[in-house]
């Protein structure tokens, strides 16, 4: 009997062993949980990286597209002036005639892009939108007055693309 409870008892030592071998211990169930969450954030950071380098392709592609709208909305204009210069036989009012009508397509190619013309004279001087190289006195027109504009301004919704540059009333 003695013989069968030693007998027993090293039959259970031995099942211990073998159920506590059977289950991962403390230290491998977290470090098969820290080897999970390194994975996942080296897939997450490579995820960012394809996205930020896809973000920058699509970017360049549409800088691109923008510029070739751009110049294909100016090529009529382009073309017509090389109808101007290709008639040699036309007369100083016909050049006049066809560079002012160039022009206007021109002025309409802006319209249609959503480009403002602005820096009239009479209009108040705006540091926001208007370069005040000149300062006359003129006693006609109010303080801070354009007076004179010698190179106009252009911008696109709210954002000036090329400030007016003008003269301005003390």
């Amino acid at each position: 009997m003695a013989k069968d409870k030693k007998k027993n008892a090293e039959e259970e030592v031995i099942e211990e062993k073998e159920a506590v071998q059977a289950e991962p211990s403390k230290e491998e169930e977290l470090q098969k949980q820290l080897d999970e969450k390194n994975d996942q954030l080296l897939r997450t950071l490579a995820e960012y990286d394809n996205f930020r380098k896809r973000s920058q392709r699509e970017k360049e592609a549409l800088y691109a597209e923008c510029k070739a709208s751009v110049v294909n909305a100016l090529l009529p204009v382009a073309d017509n002036f090389d109808r101007i210069f290709a008639n040699p036989d036309g007369t100083l009012e016909d050049y006049k005639k066809g560079v002012e009508m160039t022009f206007k397509q021109f002025s309409d190619v802006f319209k249609t892009l959503g480009i403002e013309v602005f820096g009239e004279v009479g209009e108040e001087f705006d540091p926001n939108f208007h370069n005040a190289v000149m300062h006359t006195e003129d006693d006609s027109v109010g303080e801070n007055t354009i007076t004179n504009v010698l190179v106009k301004g252009y911008k696109l919704g709210d954002k000036v693309i090329r400030p007016a540059m003008v003269a301005v009333a003390n």
